[in-house]
């Protein structure tokens, strides 16, 4: 397996993989209805263009044998802090639990602390599955909150924070 740096040019592959993942992710989560706004508010191509070129968010995409796995985004010194938040972590349902999720964790952690980052901090859906996960990868609850993300949606969120050492 190997970490490929995202470019605009991989927007399109981002999609596919939002397209299968989501649905799967969030099917006992969420509407169908806010699954699709918040897919069509987070993943279309302009979206996703201004993330990486306005917004600092730097993606990456696992691939082994010609197939991407899954993908993440993370942004260094988040709102001028010493913590890098990783916006998003997904990882196609057939390959979770072989080590992906981990593989991205453990990266973006090395990137992070290479920028003298000392916090790796993200946002779960309070009854997503993953936070499990997060957990074992050790991630401590720091807050919740909730996110007006319009159309009568909301976001309800656990940030959980990961020390680095």
């Amino acid at each position: 397996m190997q970490i490929i740096e995202a470019t605009t040019d991989h927007i399109y592959n981002i999609q596919v993989l939002s397209d299968i993942i989501w649905p799967v992710t969030f099917k006992e989560i969420l509407s169908q209805e806010q699954i699709k706004y918040m897919m069509d508010m987070m993943y279309s191509t302009s979206s996703l263009e201004k993330q990486m070129t306005e917004l600092n968010h730097h993606y990456l995409l696992a691939e082994e044998d010609g197939e991407y796995l899954g993908f993440v985004s993370y942004e260094i010194n988040y709102k001028g802090t010493q913590t890098t938040k990783v916006h998003k972590i997904y990882v196609l349902p057939s390959t979770q639990g072989k080590g992906v999720g981990r593989f991205f964790i453990d990266t973006v952690s090395k990137i992070a602390k290479k920028n003298n980052n000392t916090i790796l901090s993200l946002n779960v859906n309070r009854f997503n599955k993953a936070i499990e996960f997060y957990k074992r990868m050790g991630f401590d609850f720091h807050a919740s909150e909730n996110i007006d993300i319009g159309n009568g949606f909301l976001m309800e969120d656990y940030i959980m924070n990961k020390t680095l050492s």
